[in-house]
């Protein structure tokens, strides 16, 4: 028997997640050296991802949602990279890493129906496996999709991106340039938005907590001769109200997160109607329902290999070491933004 850490759900929040209230860390007994059963694996978490959309799994679990709640008393979970340490499944061999939902602990025992939702990293880019779970990963894809496959972003058009920070933002900037196309992006720190015009060499960059959106985007509009056409969404909220007022007709907003409203009384839209008098496309969509095996194919081809090359930036990543009690989560909605890039746990 080992002690191994555990991140437990403990408390369904009210409002913002408190570390040591919301979510605790225990410790809990692993025999490493017991048998096991016919398709399971025994992993090393080396990598794990923070995400914005795991406040909405603590809730009641009667409560339903698109994806499901945590469990009180159990461990979260959510992407992650881990090593196999042992195995009885002919379709995963010792010392592979392995991408998929885990469990937030040091080491676990993944059953035969969950391996099944495990991918094989061969990361021949080499890249930094926590670049696995962000860039690279469900972030990364959920980024390549809105940009690719929903937004219509043309070469010689321009782009709202806010949120711009986090790594479907920063994903989302490399790809939109890559088209060939200008962004507008928001951040809510000098130093995020230094980062994002200096870095990821944004058109326009705005901290959101100091400069009016409408604003920004009204001159925006006036200096390129027209509006923006596109706005990738990741807070809602007043964001979202201004790139409605500001974008042209017929364009394109893909809905991904609303990180403004996660944790108390969703913002009042007040100009929902311009989406019928600008005829505009507006789509949401959650990732983990889009992705087919011919997408996955694609993105693994082009982002990785982009990623490693150099073609697009070096994620920006915030890397806690470790889990803890619920500081590193709760870092995600805390007022002075204090997360810089993709928040991940690392365990290596």
């Amino acid at each position: 028997m080992v002690q191994i850490d555990a991140l437990i759900f403990n408390e369904i929040p009210k409002g913002k997640p408190i570390p040591g209230q919301t979510l605790k860390k225990v410790q809990q007994e692993l025999d490493l050296d017991a048998p096991l059963q016919d398709g399971e694996i025994l992993v090393k978490t080396t990598a794990l991802s923070l995400d914005p959309y795991q406040r909405g799994r603590m809730r009641p679990e009667e409560v339903e949602s698109y994806v499901p709640a945590f469990k009180l008393g159990q461990p979260i979970d959510n992407f992650g990279v881990g090593e196999v340490v042992k195995s009885s499944n002919s379709q995963f061999q010792k010392g592979q890493r392995v991408y998929g939902y885990l469990k937030f602990q040091t080491y676990q025992v993944v059953s035969k129906e969950a391996t099944a939702g495990l991918r094989v990293l061969e990361n021949k880019e080499g890249l930094p496996w926590t670049n696995w779970v962000g860039a690279a990963g469900m972030p990364g894809q959920t980024a390549w999709y809105a940009i690719e496959k929903l937004s219509g972003l043309k070469k010689g058009e321009s782009v709202f991106i806010s949120g711009a920070m986090g790594p479907v933002g920063q994903l989302a900037i490399a790809l939109a340039h890559k088209i060939g196309a200008k962004v507008v992006a928001s951040a809510g720190s000098k130093e995020k938005c230094d980062f994002l015009k200096n870095e990821l060499k944004v058109e326009r960059v705005f901290n959101y907590k100091e400069e009016d959106p409408n604003q920004v985007l009204a001159a925006w509009n006036k200096e390129q001769g027209k509006p923006f056409e596109v706005y990738i969404d990741n807070v809602a909220g007043p964001q979202l109200e201004a790139a409605l007022n500001h974008i042209g007709k017929r364009g394109r907003i893909v809905a991904i997160g609303a990180i403004n409203d996660y944790n108390g009384e969703p913002y009042g839209i007040k100009n929902i109607f311009y989406v019928v008098g600008k005829e505009l496309r507006y789509e949401g969509f959650i990732i983990l329902n889009r992705m087919t095996p011919e997408l996955f194919k694609e993105f693994y081809s082009e982002i990785p290999p982009a990623l490693a090359s150099g073609e697009f930036a070096k994620p920006k990543e915030h890397i806690f070491n470790g889990l803890d009690n619920g500081e590193a989560f709760a870092s995600l909605f805390d007022s002075q933004n204090s997360n810089f890039g993709k928040a991940v746990i690392s365990l290596e």
